[in-house]
């Protein structure tokens, strides 16, 4: 595949300033009409159950220690990122996008202070930390992990224990027992693993379309505005988990190694038991699989590596005693059973949307606006050039992965954060977009307001 790093032109010929500028207002007037009637709806009925809807928040104005170290990173990656992004070594750009990834992160979860920013964040009343002195046996309480997910049965796992298959919880167990002790190690566990997807995406970026546009994304997946809750939540820890398992699949698919896919499918399996609705990453797996399905039917082992891979994860657990297919149709009894069952669908399902503009921010609207826009010049005439038109592939897969896990109704509020795994593989959208460092401003100011106007607990 030829790669040319350093031509910068721009992608989609079909996508001007207008119609972005248009998809943003009404981007924005989404996000305002979510917060109009989620706070008509809540201050009426009392049924969305988060005090600044849409967003699972509270309204509480404030500046931490976090706050001059998360200033200095937006200014550095806006006035420096787009050039470096162009200029560094491949090598070194995945390592200093990390890098500032890690600053940008760190820095807005320290707004919060050490202890509600990042060592609280996972031993709250509904979080994994609490639980970990009831697995001093892990092969008992994996085989018993199923009796206490519904609400009513003997100490019914708290709602985010049984919100998820028991490799979420484990994850926290194992670390305790290497001597990784507490929230401040869990919380610097998920910020620092959560902080490698935006690796994982340039990785399959460049494998699937080219390295010019891995560039161009790089400072979008920096700068995204999902660090807010990347910092700290487990929900970060299993986005990169999800990314890992694309962008391993996309080497395999494109590399002189089939034996990456073995890996991809080992965290695939993975993915899906560190939370059921993951599993929908098989629709991001399956475009990887239409892209590089000329080195799929040369190399058919691809498809068995990935298989095999597959079914480790749960073949370890199912031998171990726990049933996921049992467990998630006992997680659907528990949400009905408290307030999912109660808040309104028919707000949720495009409240949730609102929570994805916030999330991945206005350039990313602009962005799949022209990817759009190269999707359909690519069916009506094939003029889109090729890499681009396999990257808004790529971003197409992932909203229509997070379309049905909305329209499922297993996701009403909370989407900030739980849908932070397919909100990383939006931002690439980015790369289509001119003047980067206008919207990249854009990207910084919304995650600076959002961290320091609202106490984003869960």
């Amino acid at each position: 595949m030829t790669r040319s790093p350093h031509r910068d032109r721009q992608a989609a010929p079909s996508a001007g300033p207008a119609a972005d500028l248009l998809a943003v207002l009404a981007a924005a007037l989404l996000v305002l009409a979510a917060v109009l009637v989620g706070r008509h709806l809540q201050d009426t009925y009392r049924n969305l159950f988060v005090h600044w809807p849409p967003i699972f928040a509270d309204w509480d104005p404030h500046v931490g220690p976090g706050t001059p170290a998360a200033l200095l990173v937006a200014v550095a990656v806006v006035a420096y990122g787009p050039n470096l992004a162009v200029r560094l070594p491949w090598r070194g750009l995945l390592g200093a996008a990390w890098g500032a990834c890690l600053a940008w992160t760190w820095s807005l979860a320290l707004v919060d202070g050490w202890q509600r920013g990042v060592a609280g964040r996972l031993t709250s009343p509904n979080e994994y930390l609490t639980v970990i002195g009831r697995w001093h046996d892990i092969p008992a309480t994996l085989r018993d992990f199923t009796h206490h997910i519904v609400s009513g049965t003997p100490a019914p796992w708290p709602a985010h224990i049984a919100g998820h298959p028991p490799a979420a919880t484990l994850t926290f167990v194992l670390l305790d027992r290497i001597g990784l002790h507490g929230g401040g190690w869990a919380g610097a566990w998920c910020i620092t693993v959560g902080s490698t997807a935006c690796v994982a995406v340039l990785v399959a970026v460049r494998a699937l379309a080219d390295e010019r546009l891995a560039r161009r994304a790089a400072p979008f997946l920096v700068m995204a505005p999902a660090a807010v809750w990347v910092g700290a939540s487990a929900d970060g820890y299993f986005a990169a988990v999800a990314a890992w398992t694309v962008a391993l699949l996309a080497l395999a698919v494109t590399g002189r190694s089939v034996a990456w896919a073995a890996g991809a499918g080992l965290l695939y399996g993975l993915t899906c038991y560190l939370s059921y609705g993951l599993t929908l990453f098989a629709l991001i797996g399956a475009a990887v699989l239409v892209l590089g399905r000329r080195r799929v039917r040369a190399r058919p082992v691809v498809l068995a590596l990935l298989v095999a891979g597959a079914a480790v994860v749960p073949l370890v657990f199912t031998l171990a005693g726990f049933d996921w297919w049992q467990g998630y149709r006992l997680l659907v009894t528990r949400y009905y059973q408290g307030v999912g069952g109660t808040r309104p669908y028919g707000y949720w399902v495009w409240a949730n949307l609102a929570c994805t503009v916030v999330i991945t921010g206005l350039a990313t609207v602009a962005g799949l606006r022209r990817a759009g826009a190269v999707l359909v010049g690519h069916r009506r005439h094939r003029s889109a050039p090729v890499a681009e038109t396999r990257l808004a592939f790529l971003v197409g897969a992932a909203l229509l992965a997070l379309l049905l896990a909305d329209l499922s109704g297993m996701s009403k509020a909370e989407t900030e954060r739980i849908w932070l795994p397919f909100a990383m593989w939006l931002l690439p959208a980015c790369a289509f977009l001119p003047r980067p460092r206008a919207w990249l401003t854009a990207q910084a100011l919304l995650a600076l307001l959002v961290n320091h106007l609202l106490f984003t607990g869960w």
